[in-house]
């Protein structure tokens, strides 16, 4: 691949951020995130060095599933601001080098909007096949139901419309009928919409669910995935420089296929929900082995596609590809108690806490994500060590409002009444008082500037981005980690322990001058002995006859 291709793919070597607006910062005092605030935070983006800035849903919303039930596609939640107040942050992040992407929700609408309203009036209605009904309710398998501690089925009985509908999430959302041609114009057309105010592209959500045909007749749907090809077509034609980042929690041989063929033809990139749930089982069992298999077993992904890497996201910690022993082990170490557990299958919870504040352990994982190969996803508040709030139901314990400050509802909100924040602050000793980006950006040893370190060490290695990965063989040491990433005659080594014990391991690498500490600048002759610390992390360039390594 050409040097000259980098800049033209930059999502394989991005560093991305997710936030919900109305978490992040609250300019008007009402209590909510609005627009206007995020636009005064993107220089605060800017210095810790993201490219990417990723929304969750901001479109209008009875929020009955934190803006994933949305009434209208082609506005904004007033309680966010205006479509200007979007525009203007489109162009400030974009001025301060940062392209946005937005959450791309198709797999269902709420059942407030206008379509499934008049889809409910009349069998005649222009909207009734945007919907999937059925006279008689089909059967149903054990584990069908997405959340089974609200719903009993994936068919609700709509008394107006005379008919069951389908609904693969919440009641509330009714699933889109993905084999009529006019829903399939419909997602294209709020695509092109978006993309011409500036959007560098979606996070498609729930993907398998929106391609599945599930209670479609048979022969509806000929090829599932021609509507990824078709939606991938329509976004090159409209923005060459556009994504599609997919939320595809299958095996790895299943995800391989929502990219498409040699030419990358689907999805540009693909969360890595098995390397995350391995990378948990191998914390908790102090032992590399789980990540190292998994990784060995991942397929190649045409030159084109990425894995988008991450700790934490906006939902539970899905667990869902582990065994159930294997869960177990993970629930006995991170969260034992069944209030930190969701479905049976996840865990409600940040990683600090999960790690009781060890800030080793906190810094070797994230590390370590960084330095495997594709993009690095960051959630809010990950580089300042929030805490979840359990007070809050659900999966919505992740979401609190971000700290900013030590200050009255942590800098987030200036309203008086906390009964008005559009959620609960973080209490304890991972609230505010004792984590805050304020307080963290004039230390120079806290985890912020560190994370600042980090994200600007990961953009300057393109090794780690477009790079191949080969593990490394340290067997002697089973809790270490160590891989190399080489592109066009470069090559990085990383090396993470997860055991948390103090150990000495030696790298087969043989093809250079020496390693080269890419933090310290310390040079290990080769062979290579390194001695690390528990939870030690460590990323060194290979040096060669004649090559001049960055500063």
């Amino acid at each position: 691949m050409s040097r000259k291709t980098t800049s033209d793919l930059w999502w394989k070597n991005a560093v991305v951020y997710c936030l919900d607006v109305a978490t992040f910062f609250d300019s008007d005092g009402d209590g909510c995130g609005d627009f206007v605030g995020l636009t005064e935070r993107v220089d605060y983006l800017r210095g810790l060095g993201v490219n990417c800035l990723w929304l969750m849903p901001f479109y209008p919303s009875p929020n009955r599933d934190d803006g994933y039930d949305i009434v209208d596609f082609y506005g904004v939640d007033e309680r966010l601001g205006t479509l200007g107040d979007l525009v203007e942050l489109i162009r400030t992040a974009r001025d301060r080098g940062i392209r946005v992407i937005a959450d791309f929700v198709v797999n269902h609408t709420s059942d407030q909007h206008p379509w499934f309203r008049s889809a409910c009036e009349s069998r005649d209605s222009p909207y009734r096949d945007f919907y999937v009904w059925k006279d008689e309710k089909p059967d149903e398998q054990p584990g069908d139901v997405v959340f089974p501690d609200q719903e009993d089925s994936n068919w609700a009985w709509n008394e107006q419309a005379g008919q069951f509908y389908l609904h693969r999430f919440y009641s509330h959302q009714p699933d889109l009928n993905i084999a009529n041609p006019e829903v399939r114009d419909e997602m294209a057309q709020i695509m092109g919409f978006w993309l011409n105010l500036g959007l560098s592209g979606f996070r498609v959500d729930a993907v398998p669910f929106l391609i599945e045909p599930i209670g479609l007749p048979e022969g509806a749907v000929v090829e599932p995935h021609e509507l990824l090809r078709d939606l991938r077509a329509y976004l090159n034609r409209r923005n060459g420089e556009a994504i599609l980042l997919g939320e595809v929690n299958l095996p790895p041989e299943e995800q391989r296929t929502f990219v498409g063929g040699e030419d990358g033809d689907e999805l540009h990139m693909l969360f890595d929900f098995v390397g995350n749930q391995a990378m948990y089982l191998s914390l908790a069992r102090g032992d590399a082995t789980p990540l190292r298999e998994t990784l060995r077993a991942a397929p190649a992904l045409p030159h084109i596609a990425s894995m988008a890497r991450f700790v934490r996201n906006h939902d539970e910690l899905t667990l869902d590809k582990l065994t159930d022993d294997e869960r177990q082990e993970v629930f006995a170490r991170f969260g034992a108690d069944a209030g930190m557990q969701l479905y049976g299958r996840g865990l409600r919870r940040r990683l600090p806490p999960m790690l009781d504040g060890d800030e080793a352990a906190i810094r070797m994982t994230y590390s370590l994500a960084f330095a495997l190969p594709g993009a690095a996803v960051l959630f809010y508040g990950e580089e300042i060590g929030m805490g979840e709030n359990l007070a809050i139901d659900g999966r919505l314990a992740v979401r609190s409002p971000m700290q900013w400050s030590a200050e009255r509802h942590g800098g987030f909100s200036l309203v008086e009444d906390p009964d008005d924040l559009v959620r609960p602050v973080t209490d304890g000793a991972f609230g505010p008082r004792h984590v805050n980006a304020t307080a963290l950006r004039r230390d120079p040893d806290s985890l912020l500037n560190w994370f600042e370190r980090l994200i600007r060490r990961r953009r300057e290695s393109p090794e780690i981005g477009f790079g191949t990965l080969t593990l490394l063989d340290v067997e002697a040491a089973p809790s270490v980690l160590a891989h190399r990433c080489d592109w066009r005659g470069s090559t990085i080594v990383a090396v993470h322990e997860l055991g948390g014990n103090a150990v000495e391991v030696q790298l087969p690498v043989d093809d250079g001058e020496a390693l080269v500490d890419v933090s310290t600048g310390e040079e290990h002759s080769l062979p290579a002995t390194l001695a690390l610390p528990r939870y030690g992390a460590r990323w060194l360039r290979v040096r060669r006859a004649g090559q001049r390594l960055p500063p």
